[in-house]
């Protein structure tokens, strides 16, 4: 139970109401440790309730002995915070904190309507919370009077410091009272915040609640090695494998937040971006749909997410690696908060493992490594969730009963509940295939090994051997996809196993051509593989798969010559009007789908995949200097410099030849005009 001597009685009472049994570390410590009218320098880690702490904090300066506010006027305290989203939540918090001492309050946020933020201020407001630069405005205008501030809070300092605030801070700082009390709270406290405090403290009391040797007890860090460019199927895997009530996936730039929610949208998931590009109405939809329910992934780069609270938040994924350990902090601690438990996923490509445990080492967090959920694992534990799902034991109701009777009536039980089954995973996103490639079993390869890569000058081209299993009675089957529609067995192989309804397991070698892939089915599946892939086609559009009547060998096909017509593969090939492959392809494998298509299952498509491999990044050299092509490209065949013809009546300059006289002034020689080059 909550102390309520130690709590302002309208803070107590509203407390209560909110259904507070107990206070976190922080807040304990304000009301215990802090003294009631000092300046404080607040350590506490994401999630640990700073904001109902230094609502407490400000309740003595606020409140004194009354137990209401007086009228509205001349703003008494100021709560400044880095984000948008942050600054409307703490807003909220201390609207219902502060509500039943009839405190009214008030927002200055960039994105909204400052018009109306001023009728606000005229009106009069009690609190006023809000962003730097938009607090900097209105008091330059004269719209925000700071001349009756008693207290001024500082939430989640080192972050406005780290977007740039430091000189709207010391604005700020400077317009208000010498009188006031000023209240930081950050979750690091480096020099540049400790020199801020010097400057505008007094004697500031120091109060943390961090430990040094542990971080964020109630989240459990995995580190997850990946193939590189499978990245976002591992996302996908792990969204799947933990099924969390709501989840956040953080990534570096605004591209890879639009790559991948495209990306999980068209997979079926309920999902959410929240990126800078975002109008604060979009980014308010957003939040308020995690909050509700109606989207449970949420998309995010660091700078939009800051700050930003999302109850109920299971499990946070690092798409990217943090850039450092306060990075990986902030963001792993949008979950486990509040006693609840949570999960921080890093994605960790295989090149990356040594930064990925240094920067853990930096961070004191001990994570555990473990592989990427695989098709097969997740399977497993949607039967294990379907086994234990609670409908199952509730009382049914009539309606339903009269259903399972007339059901009953024509199937049996057996069928019925198969169908069930079927209908329980359908609505559900279907997990990826990965690549099988365990980064232990791996090891440091000796400088000039080349693994399976082949030798440095075979570039591809001819035929890709993919090495699995081995059938003495295989039977081939052809595909219409090759080198030419950058055909790939991770891929590839998911797809052939959708088309014909068998597993990995009954899949032998495959071996791509150049316009064609031959792939190897066991015997004993073969004729069921062919008469569905006969009835139901390859389940992808443009796609053709029928028996290749070879041996693994790209021999001429059946179908005829090109003089007899275009192939079924080519028409269609024509056909395709519409998306690529449902998802069997990554980006910029689209098959038969226009090549400018980069990736064919989502919208709307950024200009540059979010995950590139680290050997196929695309370079951005930048324009060429010099003079532009003839074309007017500058983009040539030419190297810069080279290859250009010389201008209509102009000498070509070559090796060797006589070099023009310089031009002296007073030689009387004119220069001709562009007309006169003609």
């Amino acid at each position: 139970m909550i102390e309520t001597h130690a709590v302002a009685p309208a803070l107590a009472a509203a407390l209560a109401k909110r259904g507070y049994s107990s206070l976190t570390p922080v807040q304990e410590t304000i009301l215990t440790d802090a003294p009631a009218d000092a300046d404080l320098l607040v350590s506490a880690q994401t999630g640990s309730g700073k904001t109902v702490a230094f609502g407490l904090a400000l309740a003595p300066t606020l409140l004194g002995d009354d137990e209401h506010l007086g009228p509205a006027g001349a703003p008494v305290a100021l709560a400044i915070a880095p984000t948008r989203e942050l600054a409307l939540q703490v807003k909220a918090e201390l609207t219902w904190l502060y509500e039943q001492a009839g405190a009214q309050t008030a927002s200055c946020v960039g994105g909204m309507d400052p018009r109306a933020e001023r009728r606000a201020l005229e009106r009069g407001a009690h609190i006023v919370v809000g962003t730097p630069g938009r607090l900097r405005d209105h008091i330059e205008r004269g719209a925000l009077d700071l001349s009756g501030i008693r207290a001024v809070v500082l939430d989640e300092a080192d972050e406005m410091l780290d977007l740039g605030f430091r000189e709207d801070l010391e604005f700020i700082l400077d317009a208000a009272p010498e009188d006031r009390r000023t209240l930081m709270f950050s979750a690091t406290v480096p020099k540049p915040i400790a020199d801020l405090a010097q400057r505008f403290q007094r004697n500031a009391v120091r109060l943390t609640t961090i430990s040094g040797r542990e971080q964020h007890v109630d989240i459990d860090y995995i580190a997850m090695p990946v193939v590189p460019n499978e990245r976002e199927n591992a996302i996908i895997n792990i969204l799947r494998f933990h099924e969390a009530q709501k989840a956040i996936v953080f990534c570096a730039t605004r591209e890879a937040v639009n790559r991948l929610t495209s990306r999980l949208a068209n997979r079926g998931f309920s999902v959410v971006a929240l990126s800078g590009e975002l109008s604060q109405a979009e980014r308010s939809h957003a939040l308020q749909a995690m909050r509700d329910g109606r989207a449970r992934v949420c998309v995010a780069t660091d700078v939009a997410a800051r700050g930003i609270d999302l109850p109920n938040l299971d499990l946070v994924i690092h798409a990217d690696l943090p850039t450092g350990k306060a990075a990986l902090l902030h963001r792993s601690g949008r979950t486990g908060r509040a006693g609840r438990k949570g999960s921080s996923v890093v994605v960790v490509p295989f090149p990356r493992r040594r930064a990925a445990e240094r920067l853990l080492q930096l961070a004191g967090v001990k994570a555990e490594w473990r592989e990427a959920p695989s098709a097969n694992a997740i399977r497993a534990q949607d039967k294990a969730r379907l086994l234990a799902d609670p409908v199952l034991n509730e009382p049914a109701e009539e309606e339903d009963l009269e259903t399972a009777r007339e059901l009953l009536a024509v199937h049996d039980a057996e069928r019925i509940a198969a169908a069930f089954v079927r209908l329980y995973q359908l609505r559900l996103p279907p997990p990826e295939e990965l690549t099988e490639d365990s980064f232990e079993a791996r090891g440091p390869r000796e400088r000039g090994d080349r693994g399976d890569r082949g030798p440095r000058d075979d570039f591809g081209g001819g035929k890709s051997f993919e090495v699995r299993n081995k059938f003495e009675d295989g039977v081939w089957f052809r595909l219409s996809l090759g080198h030419k529609h950058r055909a790939d067995p991770r891929w590839l192989l998911p797809m052939i196993c959708r088309a014909g309804h068998v597993t990995k397991k009954e899949v032998g070698a495959i071996k791509i051509g150049n316009t064609e892939t031959l792939f190897e089915i066991m015997g004993g599946h073969a004729e069921k593989y062919a008469d569905v892939i006969r009835r139901d086609g390859s389940g992808e559009r443009g796609v053709v798969i029928e028996p290749a009547d070879v041996r693994g060998g790209f021999a001429p096909s059946s179908r005829g010559n090109d003089e007899d017509g275009p192939s079924r593969y080519e028409r269609a090939r024509e056909r395709n009007t519409g998306r690529g492959f449902g998802g069997g392809a990554p980006a910029g494998r689209g098959g038969p789908a226009p090549r400018r298509k980069r990736f064919e299952d989502d919208e709307p498509r950024p200009t540059h995949p979010a995950f590139a491999p680290m050997d196929e990044a695309p370079l951005d050299r930048g324009p060429k200097r010099g003079k532009r092509g003839p074309d007017g490209g500058g983009f040539g065949g030419a190297p810069a410099g080279e290859g250009f013809a010389p201008r209509k009546g102009k000498p070509a300059f070559k090796d060797g030849g006589p070099k023009k006289a310089a031009h002296r002034k007073g030689d009387g020689v004119k220069k001709k005009s562009k007309k006169q080059d003609g």
